[in-house]
């Protein structure tokens, strides 16, 4: 089976390498020119783990290749694989205009029967407009070609997009025909044949579940984080708290840890999405809306402690960030509540002083001079007021406090993802400051 994917970023490169590895055969497309060269000499644009070494494998083993030109691959393939992003724009909605750009140009050289489908997290409606979009197109060239369109979200965390694609808990495709669904159905059968679930549905109810997802894994996190909050203020602790509901069967344990708000590519962008589309079609998600209301209060939290602990006087002041990626196991600063706390502390007239084992390129990129990068974690303390942990690599989880307390002027932690020991830490001279605990 052949099949072509538009879009190398995580989504793309993670979804062709994967289909690769379980003997299809996948055109990568991207119209980036220097990304294609950089992947065909077997460089990543990404950080993912483990994903270098799939890609080389499977270039090597023939079953992966890459292209600039969807037109050249168009009419040898079954499936095209939309995987494009779909960016916020202004209000918040999802801006389709790379999708739509794909199924202008399948409508423009298409010659054969072809299933196209939205790998992107799009609004629901989409595949509608990419069907409209598409038939304008023939229309265009006079010709009558049959196609399909279907949607096939995907459920991948950064860092773990691999073992989340390879041994899925479930797969959700929609379609509306039955030509589209075997297709499909021989695409995904290694994942029938090891037992994980596929949910065929129709097409606007696999649109809305990916929102749905996000926004429910959003919710619990700013649910948590409005808690946390509440639980300084009492006098209680968000960990005691965590168990207590966790254990609970109707609840979870999952997505219950407080901390200094989510970031990445998918839960502010999809949250927001969604609220728009609510917004779209009359009706306004006010728990949706204040999902992403919280989220955004809380990134600032780390430095409404730190201002506080220094009675709002951060001039001049020293201040060590662990971590700068919007999660473990990932380069990615999209939306990173550091980005919301190293602006803060600039404004403040703060010298900050970063690191992080995977980010550091990225966030010149993104901070500029604003900022000390450092060569590692003790670098990052020298002579530092106080140290802020934003993103709990595990290198974060077990440092030598004695020689951090050596090397810092200070002797505040503010633990952004109340990782650390605040008995342990005390005891050695510190004070500490992490998120719903007890204030000192």
């Amino acid at each position: 089976m052949k099949i072509a994917i538009v879009g190398t970023g995580y989504v793309g490169l993670v979804s062709g390498a994967c289909f690769a590895e379980m003997g299809t055969n996948v055109t990568c497309v991207d119209i980036d020119i220097n990304k294609i060269a950089l992947l065909r000499n077997g460089t990543m644009p990404i950080y993912e783990p483990g994903l270098e070494e799939l890609v080389k494998k499977n270039v090597r083993e023939g079953r992966l290749s890459f292209s600039t030109e969807l037109s050249a691959v168009l009419n040898e393939v079954e499936l095209v694989f939309c995987a494009v992003g779909t960016p916020p724009g202004e209000d918040g909605s999802a801006d389709l205009k790379y999708v739509l750009d794909v199924a202008r140009t399948v409508g423009k050289y298409l010659t054969q029967y072809v299933v196209f489908v939205t790998k992107s997290t799009v609004p629901v409606g989409t595949a509608r407009h990419v069907k409209a979009v598409i038939q304008e197109e023939l229309d265009k060239r006079g010709v009558d070609i049959s196609f399909d369109v279907a949607s096939n979200p995907e459920f991948l965390k950064e860092g773990a997009a691999i073992k989340d694609f390879m041994t899925p808990n479930r797969v959700v495709v929609g379609v509306e025909s039955s030509k589209a669904r075997n297709l499909m159905e021989r695409l995904y059968r290694p994942f029938l044949l090891n037992g994980y679930p596929i949910l065929f549905m129709d097409i606007p109810s696999a649109e809305m579940t990916k929102y749905a997802a996000n926004a429910m894994l959003a919710t619990r996190i700013s649910f948590m984080n409005e808690v946390a909050n509440l639980c300084e203020r009492v006098g209680a602790d968000i960990e005691m708290v965590r168990k207590g509901i966790g254990t609970d069967d109707r609840i979870g344990k999952y997505f219950l840890y407080a901390g200094c708000g989510y970031g990445g590519s998918c839960f502010p962008k999809d949250v927001q999405a969604l609220a728009r589309t609510g917004l779209a079609y009359g009706y306004k998600m006010s728990l949706i809306e204040a999902v992403e209301e919280v989220n955004n209060r809380q990134k600032g939290i780390l430095f409404d402690k730190l201002s506080e602990i220094f009675d709002g006087c951060l001039q001049d002041k020293v201040v060590a960030v662990w971590g700068l990626a919007f999660k473990p196991e990932t380069d990615d600063m999209r939306q990173a509540p550091s980005l919301v706390v190293i602006d803060r502390l600039w404004n403040a007239g703060a010298r900050i002083q970063v690191f992080d084992p995977v980010a550091m390129d990225e966030a010149r990129l993104n901070l500029g001079d604003k900022v000390t990068y450092c060569t590692d974690p003790y670098h990052a303390v020298e002579n530092a007021d106080a140290l802020i942990l934003i993103t709990e690599w595990k290198q974060f989880r077990l440092p030598e406090w004695k020689v951090i307390r050596s090397r810092m002027r200070g002797n505040v932690i503010i633990d952004g993802r109340n990782i650390y020991d605040a008995g342990y830490l005390k005891a050695e001279g510190f004070r500490y400051f992490g998120i719903g605990k007890k204030r000192e």
